[in-house]
């Protein structure tokens, strides 16, 4: 699979003067090799895109829609190749690699369809008071100016999807900064839009290093950033450029609680099997994965041994081979991180259910109980493949549990009572509450982002399109009414 790639700027395939590899997690073996932008060729992208900005968000409807059918349609035509590509770089069992590029897929199809219908314009009349007889006001969205998009490892094709596809979508440029770790998902979508007829300049792809990248953020030619990562970054870059529109999807630490109506054999056999997939899926690599269980007593002590069952029944290993549910993290650094996370938990009186053994990159699928509330891992993110259990007494209790987190990203509520559900909707800090289910449910067309310190804005593809434009008023005088 190892291969040389180079960049896109302003649409056009283009190379620099440095590379670096790109290695799998998984054996340490190439994937390929990037070509890194220049200074001077990071300036011609922005400049072409501040160029194009106009015209861009001129183009007809029907132009960019078509551009974003087109890449739906060679997504479909190319997912076995790209799926492949996202599990060697980023070590994603092969399984849900491709489903990541089902979900891409989709996004460009709704961001087609969101362009043909969006911003139809609202009228209202004014005459509502004297001075405004004669008087409509109409309304449309126009947009902010250039994107600056920034992506992660943890989806490297999607959530560069969800950055592209919404700007393309409403005409605004757009410098897609895939992640340095998994660069490649992101050229991928480089080749496929240069096969469009979208205008020059109106979209780059550019691995620029880390370190680079507080030039991009403070451009001022860049006034949208929509940044995906650590709240710890994600707040540093909107504190960097307070007058600029950041939208931020950062971390959390996803809570499933379970409610005691929720109690047959297999109301909890569904609980349990749903918690154990996706605390686990992606390595735990996910900002809505489950790290948190939340119990209510009566059910507690019959639930614990169902999810240690279904953790321990997770198949490990190679990402290639299709029947691996869990391969490796991102870096062995990563996989280290949450070793040092769960031996803390450990040394402070939490118990070890199942794993807590780390093998080079790779952490075992790890379930503890009694976690003290001041260790790490009960406050922080973990990002890999861990859950705590925890009893609570009461629905009142299990909820004042899930907002005991700077965090608030989704929660997932088991509950038949559609009365508790309306509670947990009103009563949860966090900006998705996935009722009988996982936090980590997510559809590609919602709204999609948190409260607290799990960000600001929202993903989505419509919503996303909202937060790329702004609100522009006409009023038109002399009207008879």
């Amino acid at each position: 699979m190892s291969t040389h790639h180079a960049f896109w700027l302003a649409g056009r395939e283009a190379a620099g003067d440095d590379t670096f590899d790109v290695t799998s997690p998984w054996d340490g073996s190439l994937v390929g090799t990037v070509s890194v932008p220049t200074e001077a060729q990071v300036e011609e992208a922005v400049a072409a895109a501040d160029a194009v900005r106009a015209g861009f968000a001129a183009t007809p409807a029907h132009v960019r829609a078509a551009a974003l059918d087109y890449v739906s349609r060679r997504l479909v035509e190319r997912t076995e190749e790209i799926a492949r590509v996202i599990s060697a770089e980023n070590g994603k069992p092969i399984k849900w690699a491709r489903g990541e590029v089902g979900r891409a897929v989709s996004v460009f199809r709704f961001a087609a369809e969101e362009a043909r219908r969006f911003n139809g314009g609202d009228a209202q009349r004014l005459d509502t008071d004297p001075g405004g007889v004669g008087r409509l006001a109409f309304t449309r969205r126009f947009p902010r100016g250039t994107v600056l998009g920034i992506a992660p490892f943890n989806f490297p094709l999607n959530l560069c999807a969800h950055k592209i596809a919404p700007a393309i979508a409403v005409g605004a440029p757009i410098i897609l900064k895939p992640a340095p770790a998994t660069p490649l998902s992101g050229l991928i979508l480089g080749e496929l839009l240069a096969e469009t007829e979208l205008p020059a300049g109106s979209w780059s792809v550019l691995p620029v290093p880390n370190d680079r990248m507080p030039a991009l953020v403070k451009d001022e030619r860049l006034p949208v950033i929509s940044f995906t990562g650590s709240d710890t970054v994600g707040f540093a870059i909107m504190e960097s450029v307070p007058r600029k529109h950041c939208t931020l999807e950062l971390g959390g630490n996803g809570a499933a609680v379970v409610l005691p109506d929720f109690s047959s054999e297999a109301d909890l056999d569904w609980a349990a099997t749903r918690i154990a997939t996706f605390s686990n899926y992606q390595g735990g690599q996910s900002c809505i994965s489950v790290q948190r269980v939340i119990a209510d007593a009566s059910v507690y002590d019959r639930l614990v041994p169902k999810v240690v069952a279904a953790v321990e029944a997770q198949v490990t290993g190679d990402p290639s081979d299709s029947a691996t549910d869990v391969g490796p993290l991102v870096s062995e650094d990563a996989a280290r991180r949450v070793e040092s996370w769960v031996d803390e938990a450990v040394a402070a009186g939490a118990r070890l259910l199942a794993g807590g053994k780390r093998d080079g990159a790779s952490y075992a699928p790890t379930v503890l109980a009694e976690v003290p509330a001041d260790t790490t891992l009960a406050c922080e993110e973990v990002f890999g493949p861990v859950l705590t259990l925890h009893k609570v007494e009461g629905e009142a209790a299990a909820f004042e549990a899930v907002n005991d987190s700077k965090f608030g990203l989704q929660a997932g509520v088991f509950t038949h009572d559609v009365q508790a559900a309306f509670r947990a909707h009103r009563a949860l800090e966090v900006g998705g509450v996935i009722i009988g289910d996982v936090p980590s449910y997510r559809a590609d067309q919602m709204p999609y982002g948190g409260a607290k310190q799990s960000g600001v804005g929202r993903e989505g593809v419509r919503y996303a399109m909202d937060d790329y434009t702004y609100e522009r008023v006409m009023v038109l005088t002399g009207l008879d009414l």
